[in-house]
């Protein structure tokens, strides 16, 4: 299996520190509000990543945080007059059911920052004792020219960043011995939520909370930490630097970084009017189709959110869910006897999906060459599997499709829903019609239906429904 490491810009192979386990470090949200769909890309491609692992035999400790101090959580608690806690729980709470709707499964740990001040407390003040860091009237900084590697993950060059202007700069206050220097520990403002500390009453900075929690929960070397494009500067660089000067370690042998999501060909912002959140997405799709849309793409690869890419990924998602709903009916009416030599001879060509699939994921997690090898298998049940085939067959084609899917983290198995008696009622009316040959009020019974997102299907095997 080989993976993009972000460190040495090129492929290679993954071997883990530890035959047999991974340890697994994914950045994830600051909880101020809902989760839009440029967090989802990540949370999806990694929750991803976990389950091939997995299925690899790897034993996979996969930790992502909640970042839940941070300016913005601050602001919106000020704004409605609340504690800060107030708004981080609830939107850890409220990102839990997004998560759960877009089949992205828990981590194995989700630390909290404000749960885990004092080992931030224990590493600023080894870094203060090494020589790496100095308390300036409160603020603790990290000097980043005295790790000589700074740069490493961003391949850039120290002087460039100096010379680059002031995007390119880490901010901070005046009183840092160089520009480049970034924040270990803040001092205390009026209102804000803060803790004691050697240096004075204050919080951690944003990049510190992450090498805490991941030594803590997975050790002073980890085998991946992973994230969107973005946090590669500062935020991951920050990261390497904090880490190796404290644990005199390599921090993390693979870095993962997912490539931007677009909207309409542009960035998302509130100011351009295309931001969105995973709710607002859900209240008009399946969130399946949005993480069927997230794995459409190489995880590298730059993504474009549209209304007509969405109503594709739909689309192309209902064919693999319609192919399945077809073969369990097959196993429903299916001859139980034994396979035929035919079918046999099916069942071994049949594997030759599977291997197309793990061929794709073990190439840097190719998640949409994947999916092109299950619509490839879902060609093939359609055109191999019918009334004359046996339960066996039609049964092994169903559960190679489910579990290629599932390795996906694609839900393609729709449980039997039970429909409320009005709409069973107007369904059984409508077939009478049809009997009758009242085709008007057949057709008015079906637009009624569809108004209350009931969309019916007629098929030889009777009349089938589904919700829009």
């Amino acid at each position: 299996m080989k993976l993009y490491n972000t460190l040495t810009k090129s492929k290679e192979e993954f071997v883990p520190l530890t035959e047999g386990k991974v340890k697994m470090y994914v950045c994830g949200p600051t909880v101020y509000n809902l989760i839009h769909i440029g967090n989802a890309r990540p949370m999806i491609v990694f929750d991803t990543a976990r389950r091939y692992m997995e299925y690899k035999g790897y034993e996979v400790n996969f930790v992502s945080n909640f970042t839940d101090v941070d300016d913005k959580i601050i602001a919106k608690a000020i704004e409605e007059g609340v504690e800060s806690e107030v708004i981080s729980t609830r939107y850890i709470k409220e990102c839990r059911k997004d998560m759960e709707a877009m089949n992205v499964r828990p981590a194995t740990t989700h630390p909290l920052a404000t749960q885990e001040i004092d080992g931030m407390i224990d590493m600023i003040q080894t870094l203060v004792d090494k020589g790496y860091a100095y308390n300036a009237d409160g603020t603790v900084y990290f000097r980043t020219r005295k790790f000589q590697e700074y740069g490493k993950l961003s391949h850039k060059n120290l002087d460039d960043l100096r010379s680059g202007g002031r995007s390119l700069l880490v901010t901070g206050e005046d009183s840092k011995e160089d520009p480049l220097d970034f924040v270990l520990w803040k001092p205390k403002k009026e209102g804000e939520p803060s803790w004691e500390s050697p240096w004075g009453d204050g919080r951690p900075g944003w990049h510190i909370e992450c090498s805490v929690m991941s030594k803590k929960y997975l050790g002073e070397e980890i085998d991946i930490h992973a994230g969107g494009e973005d946090l590669v500067f500062p935020h991951h660089e920050n990261e390497i630097a904090q880490s190796e000067c404290c644990n005199g370690k390599i921090f993390a042998r693979y870095w993962l970084h997912n490539a931007f999501l677009n909207i309409d060909n542009r960035k998302m912002s509130k100011s351009l009017g295309n931001f969105f959140t995973v709710r607002e997405i859900g209240e008009k799709y399946d969130l399946q189709v949005l993480r069927f849309f997230m794995l459409s793409a190489h995880y590298r690869s730059p993504l474009n959110f549209s209304a007509d890419i969405m109503e594709s990924s739909k689309n192309a998602l209902e064919r693999i869910i319609t192919a399945v709903d077809h073969l369990k009916t097959l196993c429903d009416s299916a001859k139980v006897q034994e396979l035929t030599q035919q079918e046999e001879d099916q069942l071994r060509e049949m594997k030759e999906y599977r291997d197309k699939f793990e061929l794709a994921m073990d190439d840097d997690l190719n998640t949409a060459d994947a999916i092109s090898a299950v619509f490839e298998l879902v060609k093939f049940a359609n055109t191999t599997a019918d009334e004359n085939s046996t339960q066996t067959y039609a049964a092994s084609l169903l559960e190679e499709i489910k579990f290629l899917c599932d390795l996906l983290g694609l839900i393609v198995d729709k449980k039997a829903e039970n429909l409320d008696e009005e709409i069973e009622a107007l369904i059984a009316k409508r077939q009478d019609a049809r009997k009758a040959r009242d085709f008007k009020l057949a057709d008015e019974i079906r637009d009624q239906l569809l108004a209350q997102g009931i969309i019916l299907e007629d098929t030889r095997e009777g009349v089938k429904w589904k919700r829009a």
